[in-house]
Protein backbone atom coordinates (compact mmCIF):
# COMPACT_ATOMS: atom_id res chain seq x y z
CA UNK A 1 0.00 0.00 0.00
CA UNK A 2 1.23 3.69 -0.70
CA UNK A 3 2.42 5.70 2.28
CA UNK A 4 0.79 8.36 1.10
CA UNK A 5 -2.50 6.49 1.59
CA UNK A 6 -4.11 8.89 4.29
CA UNK A 7 -3.70 12.16 2.13
CA UNK A 8 -7.14 13.98 2.00
CA UNK A 9 -7.34 13.82 -1.76
CA UNK A 10 -6.95 10.31 -2.66
CA UNK A 11 -10.16 8.71 -0.62
CA UNK A 12 -9.96 5.29 -2.92
CA UNK A 13 -7.07 4.57 -1.24
CA UNK A 14 -8.51 5.35 2.15
CA UNK A 15 -11.01 2.82 1.70
CA UNK A 16 -8.36 -0.07 1.47
CA UNK A 17 -7.52 0.80 4.50
CA UNK A 18 -10.70 -0.41 5.71
CA UNK A 19 -10.96 -3.12 4.13
CA UNK A 20 -10.77 -6.17 5.94
CA UNK A 21 -7.80 -8.90 5.97
CA UNK A 22 -8.20 -12.11 4.67
CA UNK A 23 -6.82 -15.04 6.72
CA UNK A 24 -3.58 -15.89 6.10
CA UNK A 25 -0.70 -18.19 8.17
CA UNK A 26 0.43 -17.12 11.45
CA UNK A 27 4.20 -16.86 10.51
CA UNK A 28 3.32 -15.24 6.86
CA UNK A 29 1.27 -12.83 8.32
CA UNK A 30 3.94 -11.61 10.76
CA UNK A 31 6.25 -11.10 8.10
CA UNK A 32 3.65 -9.33 5.87
CA UNK A 33 2.28 -7.34 8.76
CA UNK A 34 6.34 -6.31 9.67
CA UNK A 35 6.94 -5.15 5.33
CA UNK A 36 3.98 -3.56 4.92
CA UNK A 37 4.13 -1.73 8.55
CA UNK A 38 7.54 -0.82 7.15
CA UNK A 39 6.57 0.34 3.27
CA UNK A 40 3.15 1.89 4.37
CA UNK A 41 4.35 4.22 7.48
CA UNK A 42 7.77 5.00 6.03
CA UNK A 43 7.47 9.04 5.18
CA UNK A 44 4.53 8.73 7.72
CA UNK A 45 7.02 8.21 10.79
CA UNK A 46 9.44 10.54 9.52
CA UNK A 47 6.33 12.79 9.13
CA UNK A 48 5.16 11.80 13.04
CA UNK A 49 8.78 12.07 14.23
CA UNK A 50 8.82 15.68 12.74
CA UNK A 51 5.45 16.81 14.21
CA UNK A 52 6.69 15.01 17.95
CA UNK A 53 9.93 17.10 17.67
CA UNK A 54 7.63 20.69 17.18
CA UNK A 55 4.94 19.85 19.47
CA UNK A 56 7.41 20.80 22.42
CA UNK A 57 8.02 24.21 20.19
CA UNK A 58 4.30 25.10 19.04
CA UNK A 59 1.51 22.71 19.30
CA UNK A 60 0.26 23.00 15.43
CA UNK A 61 1.55 25.10 12.23
CA UNK A 62 -1.79 26.26 12.05
CA UNK A 63 -2.22 29.64 14.16
CA UNK A 64 -4.75 30.06 17.65
CA UNK A 65 -6.09 33.38 17.92
CA UNK A 66 -7.76 33.62 21.61
CA UNK A 67 -10.27 36.67 22.31
CA UNK A 68 -9.36 38.09 25.93
CA UNK A 69 -12.39 38.65 28.17
CA UNK A 70 -13.93 38.20 31.64
CA UNK A 71 -12.85 34.39 32.05
CA UNK A 72 -9.24 35.43 30.64
CA UNK A 73 -8.08 37.96 31.66
CA UNK A 74 -5.85 37.21 34.74
CA UNK A 75 -1.45 36.74 34.48
CA UNK A 76 -2.17 33.25 35.44
CA UNK A 77 -4.68 32.24 32.65
CA UNK A 78 -3.01 33.91 29.79
CA UNK A 79 0.30 32.83 30.53
CA UNK A 80 -1.51 29.10 30.34
CA UNK A 81 -3.32 30.39 27.30
CA UNK A 82 -0.06 31.25 25.23
CA UNK A 83 1.54 28.09 26.74
CA UNK A 84 -1.32 26.08 24.97
CA UNK A 85 -0.58 27.96 21.72
CA UNK A 86 -2.15 31.15 21.57
CA UNK A 87 0.12 33.54 19.19
CA UNK A 88 -2.55 36.31 19.09
CA UNK A 89 -4.56 38.01 21.24
CA UNK A 90 -8.03 39.63 20.38
CA UNK A 91 -9.56 43.01 22.02
CA UNK A 92 -13.30 42.80 21.44
CA UNK A 93 -15.04 46.33 21.33
CA UNK A 94 -18.28 45.21 20.66
CA UNK A 95 -18.21 45.23 24.88
CA UNK A 96 -16.08 46.68 27.48
CA UNK A 97 -14.57 49.28 27.88
CA UNK A 98 -11.26 50.88 26.80
CA UNK A 99 -10.01 50.50 30.72
CA UNK A 100 -10.95 46.80 30.99
CA UNK A 101 -8.92 46.08 27.96
CA UNK A 102 -5.81 47.63 28.89
CA UNK A 103 -5.85 46.11 32.34
CA UNK A 104 -6.15 42.80 30.28
CA UNK A 105 -3.86 44.22 28.18
CA UNK A 106 -1.25 44.97 30.94
CA UNK A 107 -1.42 41.39 32.25
CA UNK A 108 -1.09 39.83 28.69
CA UNK A 109 2.20 42.18 28.37
CA UNK A 110 3.21 40.09 31.96
CA UNK A 111 2.34 37.03 30.98
CA UNK A 112 4.32 37.01 27.81
CA UNK A 113 7.14 38.31 30.12
CA UNK A 114 6.57 35.32 32.52
CA UNK A 115 5.91 32.14 29.32
CA UNK A 116 8.55 33.76 26.79
CA UNK A 117 6.09 33.09 24.92
CA UNK A 118 5.37 36.05 21.45
CA UNK A 119 1.74 37.26 21.30
CA UNK A 120 0.18 39.96 18.90
CA UNK A 121 -2.63 42.05 19.92
CA UNK A 122 -5.49 42.45 17.63
CA UNK A 123 -8.39 45.04 17.85
CA UNK A 124 -11.63 44.25 16.55
CA UNK A 125 -13.54 46.85 15.87
CA UNK A 126 -17.66 47.78 16.43
CA UNK A 127 -18.54 48.23 12.79
CA UNK A 128 -21.97 48.60 11.58
CA UNK A 129 -23.89 46.13 14.27
CA UNK A 130 -27.22 46.25 15.54
CA UNK A 131 -27.90 46.05 18.69
CA UNK A 132 -30.53 45.64 21.41
CA UNK A 133 -30.75 47.79 24.51
CA UNK A 134 -31.50 46.72 27.41
CA UNK A 135 -30.00 49.31 30.36
CA UNK A 136 -31.80 47.67 32.46
CA UNK A 137 -30.01 43.68 32.22
CA UNK A 138 -33.29 42.26 32.99
CA UNK A 139 -33.66 38.79 31.58
CA UNK A 140 -36.97 39.38 28.68
CA UNK A 141 -39.16 36.60 28.00
CA UNK A 142 -40.08 36.24 24.38
CA UNK A 143 -43.26 34.07 22.98
CA UNK A 144 -43.62 32.16 20.14
CA UNK A 145 -46.55 33.22 18.09
CA UNK A 146 -46.33 36.72 19.85
CA UNK A 147 -45.80 40.15 18.25
CA UNK A 148 -42.62 42.28 19.65
CA UNK A 149 -41.99 45.83 18.26
CA UNK A 150 -38.11 46.73 17.67
CA UNK A 151 -37.80 50.89 18.52
CA UNK A 152 -35.48 53.24 17.67
CA UNK A 153 -35.69 55.22 21.27
CA UNK A 154 -33.38 53.93 23.21
CA UNK A 155 -34.81 55.75 26.36
CA UNK A 156 -37.53 53.14 26.42
CA UNK A 157 -37.29 50.20 29.17
CA UNK A 158 -36.87 47.11 27.22
CA UNK A 159 -39.49 44.35 27.51
CA UNK A 160 -40.98 41.42 26.08
CA UNK A 161 -43.35 42.89 23.67
CA UNK A 162 -40.66 46.22 22.79
CA UNK A 163 -36.72 45.92 22.09
CA UNK A 164 -35.32 49.13 21.86
CA UNK A 165 -32.51 49.30 19.10
CA UNK A 166 -29.26 51.17 18.28
CA UNK A 167 -30.01 52.47 15.11
CA UNK A 168 -33.03 54.58 13.46
CA UNK A 169 -32.56 53.56 10.15
CA UNK A 170 -33.90 50.27 10.26
CA UNK A 171 -37.50 50.59 9.50
CA UNK A 172 -36.22 52.08 5.94
CA UNK A 173 -34.08 49.09 5.53
CA UNK A 174 -36.53 46.25 5.73
CA UNK A 175 -39.91 45.45 4.48
CA UNK A 176 -42.67 43.04 5.04
CA UNK A 177 -41.10 39.58 5.47
CA UNK A 178 -37.67 39.92 5.97
CA UNK A 179 -35.99 37.81 9.02
CA UNK A 180 -34.06 39.18 11.74
CA UNK A 181 -32.11 37.53 13.77
CA UNK A 182 -31.31 38.59 17.77
CA UNK A 183 -28.51 36.29 19.48
CA UNK A 184 -26.21 36.65 22.54
CA UNK A 185 -22.40 37.26 21.81
CA UNK A 186 -21.81 36.32 18.20
CA UNK A 187 -24.68 34.43 17.69
CA UNK A 188 -24.12 30.96 19.41
CA UNK A 189 -27.56 29.59 17.39
CA UNK A 190 -28.77 28.73 20.46
CA UNK A 191 -33.13 28.39 20.62
CA UNK A 192 -32.99 29.45 23.99
CA UNK A 193 -30.98 32.89 23.43
CA UNK A 194 -31.70 33.47 20.15
CA UNK A 195 -34.21 34.74 18.35
CA UNK A 196 -36.02 34.66 15.28
CA UNK A 197 -38.27 37.13 14.44
CA UNK A 198 -39.98 37.96 10.75
CA UNK A 199 -41.23 41.76 9.88
CA UNK A 200 -44.99 41.78 9.73
CA UNK A 201 -45.39 45.68 9.65
CA UNK A 202 -43.60 48.75 9.85
CA UNK A 203 -44.92 52.17 11.93
CA UNK A 204 -42.92 55.17 10.97
CA UNK A 205 -39.55 54.49 12.65
CA UNK A 206 -41.22 51.31 14.77
CA UNK A 207 -40.66 47.47 12.84
CA UNK A 208 -43.20 44.75 14.08
CA UNK A 209 -42.27 41.49 14.10
CA UNK A 210 -43.83 37.88 15.02
CA UNK A 211 -41.62 35.88 17.07
CA UNK A 212 -40.82 32.37 15.61
CA UNK A 213 -39.61 30.69 18.53
CA UNK A 214 -39.55 31.51 22.70
CA UNK A 215 -36.23 32.44 23.76
CA UNK A 216 -35.24 34.58 26.76
CA UNK A 217 -32.81 37.53 26.58
CA UNK A 218 -30.33 37.88 29.29
CA UNK A 219 -27.94 40.85 30.16
CA UNK A 220 -27.11 43.83 27.93
CA UNK A 221 -25.32 42.24 25.38
CA UNK A 222 -27.41 41.50 22.50
CA UNK A 223 -27.19 41.76 18.83
CA UNK A 224 -29.41 42.39 15.87
CA UNK A 225 -28.63 40.98 11.94
CA UNK A 226 -30.85 41.38 9.22
CA UNK A 227 -30.50 38.61 6.38
CA UNK A 228 -29.18 40.39 3.49
CA UNK A 229 -30.26 43.41 3.99
CA UNK A 230 -28.03 46.88 3.31
CA UNK A 231 -27.32 49.02 6.64
CA UNK A 232 -27.01 52.20 5.75
CA UNK A 233 -23.56 52.57 8.44
CA UNK A 234 -19.80 53.68 7.59
CA UNK A 235 -17.62 50.39 8.24
CA UNK A 236 -15.62 52.41 9.98
CA UNK A 237 -17.47 54.01 13.26
CA UNK A 238 -16.63 57.76 14.87
CA UNK A 239 -16.78 55.32 17.99
CA UNK A 240 -13.89 52.87 16.18
CA UNK A 241 -11.97 55.93 15.41
CA UNK A 242 -11.77 57.37 18.76
CA UNK A 243 -10.52 54.01 20.16
CA UNK A 244 -8.31 53.17 17.44
CA UNK A 245 -6.63 56.84 17.81
CA UNK A 246 -6.16 56.00 21.64
CA UNK A 247 -6.27 52.67 22.67
CA UNK A 248 -4.56 51.32 19.68
CA UNK A 249 -2.29 53.93 19.08
CA UNK A 250 -1.27 53.85 22.94
CA UNK A 251 -0.73 50.42 22.59
CA UNK A 252 0.58 50.16 18.80
CA UNK A 253 -1.45 47.13 18.10
CA UNK A 254 -0.25 44.37 15.45
CA UNK A 255 -3.45 43.69 13.60
CA UNK A 256 -6.60 45.24 12.81
CA UNK A 257 -9.78 43.64 12.91
CA UNK A 258 -12.37 45.45 10.18
CA UNK A 259 -15.73 44.46 11.18
CA UNK A 260 -18.64 44.05 8.72
CA UNK A 261 -15.94 45.02 5.67
CA UNK A 262 -18.44 45.31 2.84
CA UNK A 263 -16.01 47.00 -0.32
CA UNK A 264 -12.65 47.47 -0.86
CA UNK A 265 -13.05 51.40 -0.31
CA UNK A 266 -13.49 50.44 3.32
CA UNK A 267 -9.66 49.11 3.35
CA UNK A 268 -8.36 51.86 2.13
CA UNK A 269 -10.33 53.94 4.64
CA UNK A 270 -9.30 52.58 7.56
CA UNK A 271 -6.01 52.25 5.98
CA UNK A 272 -5.73 56.27 4.92
CA UNK A 273 -6.86 56.57 8.94
CA UNK A 274 -3.88 54.60 10.16
CA UNK A 275 -1.70 56.17 8.23
CA UNK A 276 -2.18 59.70 10.25
CA UNK A 277 -1.56 57.63 13.78
CA UNK A 278 2.13 57.06 13.45
CA UNK A 279 3.61 53.63 14.11
CA UNK A 280 0.17 52.35 13.42
CA UNK A 281 0.46 53.12 9.75
CA UNK A 282 2.47 49.40 10.29
CA UNK A 283 -0.58 47.94 11.58
CA UNK A 284 -2.27 45.43 9.15
CA UNK A 285 -5.84 45.55 8.33
CA UNK A 286 -7.74 42.61 8.21
CA UNK A 287 -11.16 42.38 6.67
CA UNK A 288 -13.84 40.57 8.29
CA UNK A 289 -16.45 39.21 5.93
CA UNK A 290 -19.86 39.29 7.60
CA UNK A 291 -22.28 39.58 5.34
CA UNK A 292 -23.40 38.51 1.53
CA UNK A 293 -21.86 42.31 0.48
CA UNK A 294 -18.73 41.31 1.61
CA UNK A 295 -18.69 37.91 -0.58
CA UNK A 296 -19.58 39.96 -3.78
CA UNK A 297 -16.83 42.08 -3.01
CA UNK A 298 -14.46 40.21 -2.25
CA UNK A 299 -11.87 39.89 -5.01
CA UNK A 300 -11.79 43.37 -4.49
CA UNK A 301 -11.30 43.49 -0.84
CA UNK A 302 -8.93 40.75 -0.61
CA UNK A 303 -6.39 42.97 -3.09
CA UNK A 304 -6.49 45.58 -0.27
CA UNK A 305 -6.71 44.09 3.00
CA UNK A 306 -3.70 42.30 4.49
CA UNK A 307 -5.87 39.59 5.38
CA UNK A 308 -9.30 37.90 5.84
CA UNK A 309 -11.44 36.83 8.89
CA UNK A 310 -14.06 34.78 7.43
CA UNK A 311 -16.90 35.43 10.38
CA UNK A 312 -19.12 32.72 9.89
CA UNK A 313 -21.21 33.67 12.72
CA UNK A 314 -22.78 36.62 10.87
CA UNK A 315 -22.71 34.58 7.57
CA UNK A 316 -24.44 31.31 8.71
CA UNK A 317 -27.32 34.03 9.49
CA UNK A 318 -27.13 35.53 6.39
CA UNK A 319 -26.46 32.54 3.72
CA UNK A 320 -28.14 29.27 3.58
CA UNK A 321 -26.58 27.07 5.87
CA UNK A 322 -26.10 24.84 2.66
CA UNK A 323 -23.77 27.43 1.39
CA UNK A 324 -21.26 28.46 4.14
CA UNK A 325 -18.56 25.74 3.04
CA UNK A 326 -18.89 26.35 -0.34
CA UNK A 327 -18.09 30.27 0.97
CA UNK A 328 -15.35 28.84 3.21
CA UNK A 329 -13.22 26.58 0.65
CA UNK A 330 -13.95 29.36 -2.18
CA UNK A 331 -12.55 32.16 0.40
CA UNK A 332 -9.47 30.16 1.51
CA UNK A 333 -8.27 28.98 -1.44
CA UNK A 334 -8.38 33.12 -3.07
CA UNK A 335 -6.50 33.83 -0.45
CA UNK A 336 -4.07 30.75 -0.21
CA UNK A 337 -3.04 31.90 -3.80
CA UNK A 338 -2.69 35.43 -3.08
CA UNK A 339 -0.57 34.49 -0.15
CA UNK A 340 -2.78 36.08 2.50
CA UNK A 341 -3.30 35.19 5.91
CA UNK A 342 -6.85 33.29 6.34
CA UNK A 343 -8.82 33.12 9.54
CA UNK A 344 -11.94 31.18 10.03
CA UNK A 345 -14.20 31.34 12.99
CA UNK A 346 -16.98 29.94 15.01
CA UNK A 347 -15.62 26.38 15.53
CA UNK A 348 -16.14 25.02 18.88
CA UNK A 349 -18.96 27.11 20.12
CA UNK A 350 -19.68 23.92 22.97
CA UNK A 351 -16.35 24.35 24.56
CA UNK A 352 -17.96 27.33 26.07
CA UNK A 353 -19.61 25.43 28.81
CA UNK A 354 -18.00 21.90 27.97
CA UNK A 355 -15.09 20.55 28.15
CA UNK A 356 -15.02 18.79 24.87
CA UNK A 357 -16.08 19.85 21.31
CA UNK A 358 -19.02 17.71 19.67
CA UNK A 359 -17.96 15.10 16.94
CA UNK A 360 -19.03 17.49 14.42
CA UNK A 361 -16.82 20.61 15.61
CA UNK A 362 -13.97 18.37 15.92
CA UNK A 363 -14.15 17.30 11.81
CA UNK A 364 -15.14 21.42 11.61
CA UNK A 365 -11.61 22.43 13.18
CA UNK A 366 -9.74 19.74 10.84
CA UNK A 367 -11.77 20.77 7.41
CA UNK A 368 -10.92 24.50 8.38
CA UNK A 369 -7.13 23.58 8.09
CA UNK A 370 -7.54 20.75 5.12
CA UNK A 371 -9.30 23.80 3.32
CA UNK A 372 -6.18 26.12 4.38
CA UNK A 373 -6.99 28.29 6.82
CA UNK A 374 -3.64 30.16 8.71
CA UNK A 375 -5.77 30.43 12.00
CA UNK A 376 -8.47 29.65 14.26
CA UNK A 377 -10.07 32.56 16.00
CA UNK A 378 -12.16 31.44 19.02
CA UNK A 379 -14.38 34.05 20.84
CA UNK A 380 -17.13 33.34 23.18
CA UNK A 381 -15.09 30.19 23.96
CA UNK A 382 -12.24 32.31 25.22
CA UNK A 383 -14.05 35.13 25.92
CA UNK A 384 -16.52 33.83 28.68
CA UNK A 385 -15.70 30.43 28.27
CA UNK A 386 -15.33 28.16 30.93
CA UNK A 387 -12.15 26.63 29.14
CA UNK A 388 -10.33 28.46 27.63
CA UNK A 389 -7.24 27.22 28.23
CA UNK A 390 -8.25 23.39 27.73
CA UNK A 391 -10.17 24.88 24.26
CA UNK A 392 -6.80 26.28 23.12
CA UNK A 393 -5.36 22.81 23.51
CA UNK A 394 -7.92 20.82 21.87
CA UNK A 395 -8.00 22.90 18.86
CA UNK A 396 -4.02 22.57 18.93
CA UNK A 397 -4.44 19.27 18.67
CA UNK A 398 -7.14 18.87 16.01
CA UNK A 399 -5.09 20.93 14.12
CA UNK A 400 -1.94 19.10 14.31
CA UNK A 401 -4.04 15.59 13.51
CA UNK A 402 -5.38 17.35 10.12
CA UNK A 403 -1.86 18.23 9.04
CA UNK A 404 -0.36 15.28 9.26
CA UNK A 405 -2.80 14.27 6.11
CA UNK A 406 -2.81 17.50 4.21
CA UNK A 407 -1.75 16.77 1.09
CA UNK A 408 1.50 19.11 0.71
CA UNK A 409 2.49 17.64 -2.75
CA UNK A 410 -0.88 18.29 -4.67
CA UNK A 411 -0.79 21.74 -2.52
CA UNK A 412 2.51 22.96 -4.03
CA UNK A 413 1.75 21.75 -7.91
CA UNK A 414 -1.46 23.79 -7.67
CA UNK A 415 0.28 26.65 -6.34
CA UNK A 416 2.93 26.62 -8.71
CA UNK A 417 0.13 26.30 -11.70
CA UNK A 418 -1.76 28.54 -10.30
CA UNK A 419 1.04 31.76 -9.88
CA UNK A 420 2.27 30.63 -13.10
CA UNK A 421 5.30 32.31 -15.13
CA UNK A 422 7.11 34.01 -15.72
CA UNK A 423 7.72 33.85 -11.97
CA UNK A 424 9.02 37.16 -9.86
CA UNK A 425 12.62 37.11 -8.76
CA UNK A 426 11.02 36.53 -4.65
CA UNK A 427 8.48 33.93 -5.44
CA UNK A 428 10.71 32.24 -7.53
CA UNK A 429 13.29 32.12 -4.72
CA UNK A 430 11.01 31.28 -1.98
CA UNK A 431 8.94 28.82 -4.12
CA UNK A 432 12.71 26.83 -4.76
CA UNK A 433 13.66 27.16 -1.19
CA UNK A 434 10.78 25.06 0.04
CA UNK A 435 10.97 22.71 -3.13
CA UNK A 436 14.42 21.73 -1.58
CA UNK A 437 13.62 21.46 1.95
CA UNK A 438 11.20 18.99 1.24
CA UNK A 439 13.24 17.21 -1.15
CA UNK A 440 16.42 17.05 1.34
CA UNK A 441 14.14 16.32 3.82
CA UNK A 442 14.83 19.59 5.96
CA UNK A 443 13.33 19.88 9.31
CA UNK A 444 13.41 23.63 9.45
CA UNK A 445 13.14 26.90 6.95
CA UNK A 446 15.52 29.30 7.73
CA UNK A 447 14.47 33.14 6.15
CA UNK A 448 16.59 36.61 6.98
CA UNK A 449 14.26 38.76 6.28
CA UNK A 450 13.40 42.92 7.06
CA UNK A 451 9.93 43.51 6.20
CA UNK A 452 8.45 39.66 6.26
CA UNK A 453 7.30 39.24 2.79
CA UNK A 454 9.70 36.87 1.82
CA UNK A 455 9.31 34.40 5.40
CA UNK A 456 5.18 34.73 4.17
CA UNK A 457 5.90 33.53 0.54
CA UNK A 458 7.80 30.82 2.12
CA UNK A 459 4.94 29.50 3.95
CA UNK A 460 2.12 30.08 1.27
CA UNK A 461 3.70 26.85 -0.07
CA UNK A 462 2.29 25.29 3.20
CA UNK A 463 5.86 23.34 3.73
CA UNK A 464 6.12 20.31 5.59
CA UNK A 465 8.24 21.52 8.35
CA UNK A 466 8.28 24.94 10.28
CA UNK A 467 9.74 28.30 8.69
CA UNK A 468 11.67 30.11 11.32
CA UNK A 469 11.85 33.50 10.17
CA UNK A 470 14.54 35.95 11.63
CA UNK A 471 13.65 39.35 11.56
CA UNK A 472 16.34 41.74 11.11
CA UNK A 473 15.10 45.02 12.63
CA UNK A 474 15.87 48.27 10.70
CA UNK A 475 17.32 51.82 11.85
CA UNK A 476 14.93 54.73 10.95
CA UNK A 477 14.80 58.64 11.74
CA UNK A 478 12.11 61.00 12.06
CA UNK A 479 14.55 63.85 12.76
CA UNK A 480 14.17 63.84 16.63
CA UNK A 481 15.04 60.27 17.09
CA UNK A 482 16.30 57.14 16.17
CA UNK A 483 14.40 54.09 16.78
CA UNK A 484 14.52 50.44 15.12
CA UNK A 485 11.56 48.37 13.46
CA UNK A 486 11.28 44.78 13.56
CA UNK A 487 9.44 43.81 16.70
CA UNK A 488 5.78 44.78 14.77
CA UNK A 489 6.62 42.81 11.65
CA UNK A 490 8.22 39.62 13.91
CA UNK A 491 4.40 39.75 15.60
CA UNK A 492 2.75 40.08 12.52
CA UNK A 493 4.21 36.70 11.32
CA UNK A 494 2.23 34.56 14.45
CA UNK A 495 -1.35 34.56 12.61
CA UNK A 496 0.58 32.86 9.31
CA UNK A 497 0.47 29.10 9.14
CA UNK A 498 3.85 27.38 9.65
CA UNK A 499 6.01 30.67 10.62
CA UNK A 500 8.03 31.10 13.58
CA UNK A 501 9.39 34.58 13.81
CA UNK A 502 12.49 35.17 15.83
CA UNK A 503 13.98 38.84 15.99
CA UNK A 504 17.84 39.48 15.47
CA UNK A 505 20.32 41.46 16.50
CA UNK A 506 19.25 44.98 15.31
CA UNK A 507 23.23 45.65 14.72
CA UNK A 508 23.19 42.96 11.90
CA UNK A 509 21.48 44.38 8.65
CA UNK A 510 19.74 41.81 6.34
CA UNK A 511 22.29 42.74 3.88
CA UNK A 512 24.99 42.27 6.02
CA UNK A 513 28.43 40.42 5.20
CA UNK A 514 28.36 36.95 4.99
CA UNK A 515 30.57 36.28 8.40
CA UNK A 516 27.49 38.28 9.94
CA UNK A 517 24.79 36.56 8.95
CA UNK A 518 26.91 33.06 9.88
CA UNK A 519 27.09 34.46 13.25
CA UNK A 520 23.15 35.08 13.34
CA UNK A 521 22.57 31.47 11.81
CA UNK A 522 24.30 30.01 14.54
CA UNK A 523 22.16 32.12 17.07
CA UNK A 524 19.26 30.88 15.31
CA UNK A 525 20.58 27.09 14.75
CA UNK A 526 20.86 26.93 19.05
CA UNK A 527 17.84 28.35 19.05
CA UNK A 528 16.14 25.83 17.42
CA UNK A 529 17.99 23.31 18.65
CA UNK A 530 16.94 24.06 22.46
CA UNK A 531 13.58 23.85 21.53
CA UNK A 532 14.07 20.22 19.79
CA UNK A 533 13.04 21.49 16.41
CA UNK A 534 16.39 20.96 15.08
CA UNK A 535 18.71 17.92 15.34
CA UNK A 536 22.22 16.93 15.04
CA UNK A 537 22.96 15.39 11.57
CA UNK A 538 19.67 17.23 10.40
CA UNK A 539 19.33 19.32 6.94
CA UNK A 540 18.36 23.01 7.34
CA UNK A 541 17.41 25.23 4.27
CA UNK A 542 18.89 28.92 4.39
CA UNK A 543 16.75 31.47 2.68
CA UNK A 544 18.87 34.70 2.17
CA UNK A 545 19.60 38.19 0.62
CA UNK A 546 23.32 38.94 0.33
CA UNK A 547 23.95 41.92 -1.46
CA UNK A 548 22.19 42.18 -4.61
CA UNK A 549 21.83 38.39 -4.69
CA UNK A 550 19.10 35.84 -2.97
CA UNK A 551 20.90 32.56 -2.10
CA UNK A 552 19.00 29.16 -0.80
CA UNK A 553 21.18 26.97 0.73
CA UNK A 554 21.54 23.53 2.43
CA UNK A 555 23.16 22.57 5.50
CA UNK A 556 23.78 19.91 7.12
CA UNK A 557 24.19 19.97 10.73
CA UNK A 558 27.13 17.86 12.72
CA UNK A 559 27.08 16.58 16.12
Amino acid sequence: MHSNSLLLEEPIRMASVLEPSKPVSCHFALLLFSVCLCFLFRSMLEKLITTMRCQSFFPAMTKIMGTLGPRSRSVEIISSCLKAGMSVARFDFSWGDAAFHQETLENLKLAIKTSKKLCAVMLDTIGPELQVVNKAENAISLQENSLVVLTPDQDKEATSSLLPINFHGLSKAVKKGDTIFIGKYLFTGSETTSVWLEVTDINGEEVVCLIKNSATLGGSLYTLHVSQIRIDLPTLTEEDKKVIGTWGARNNIDFLSLSYTRYAEDIRHARDFLSKLGDLQKTQIFAKIENVEGLQHFDEILKEADGIIFARGNLGIDLPPEKVFLYQKSVLYKCNMAGKPAVVTRVVDSMTDNLRPTRAEATDVANAVLDGTDAILLGAETLRGMYPVETITTVGKICAEAEKVFNQDLYFKKTIKYIGEPMTHLESITSSAVRAAIKVKASVIICFTSSGRAARLIAKYRPTMPVLSVVIPRLKSNQLQWTFTGACEARQSLIVRGLFPTLADPRHPAESKNATNESILKVVLDHGKASGVIKPHDRVVVCQKMSYASVVKIIELED
